[in-house]
C-alpha cells in the first residue's frame, strides 16, 4: 500500500508540475497508513519505509480533530479513535521533525487556518 501512494503521489507531482501547480495534496499520506496499522493491529512495521516516504512532503496539514464527527459508511470506527489516532499522527510527525501545521476552527475559519498555513 506504501508503494501505490508513493506512485500515486509522483503521478501528481508530474501532472502538477506539467499544469504549473503549485501544490498537490495528498489524503492519504504512507504515515497515516501506518498510524492505523500500528493504532488498529498493533503492527510497527510500515513506519521506518512511511518515515523515508513521508521526509519528501513539504508540509503536513494535520487536521485538528474539532469539528464534528461524521461516519463517511466505509472505515472509520467512530468519534472515540479521533484523538488518540491524532495524538499517534502528531508524536510521528513530531519525532520525525517533520513540518506541519494544525489545522483547526470551523468552516471558514478553518480554511483560513488551511490556505495561512501554505503561505
Amino acid at each position: 500500500m506504501l508503494e501505490t501512494q508513493h506512485l500515486q503521489v509522483l503521478a501528481a507531482q508530474a501532472v502538477a508540475l506539467q499544469n504549473k501547480a503549485p501544490f498537490v495534496f495528498c489524503d492519504t499520506a504512507p504515515l497515516l497508513t501506518a498510524v492505523y496499522s500500528d493504532f488498529v493491529f498493533g503492527d510497527r512495521s510500515l513506519y521506518a519505509r512511511a518515515r523515508v516516504l513521508h521526509a519528501s512532503y513539504g508540509l503536513t496539514l494535520l487536521m485538528a480533530p474539532d469539528i464534528e464527527w461524521v461516519a463517511d459508511g466505509l472505515q472509520r470506527d467512530g468519534a472515540h479513535v479521533r484523538a488518540p489516532v491524532s495524538l499517534l499522527i502528531l508524536s510521528q510527525l513530531q519525532a520525525m521533525a517533520a513540518p506541519f501545521s494544525t489545522i483547526s476552527g470551523q468552516g471558514e475559519e478553518r480554511l483560513k487556518s488551511a490556505l495561512q498555513a501554505l503561505i
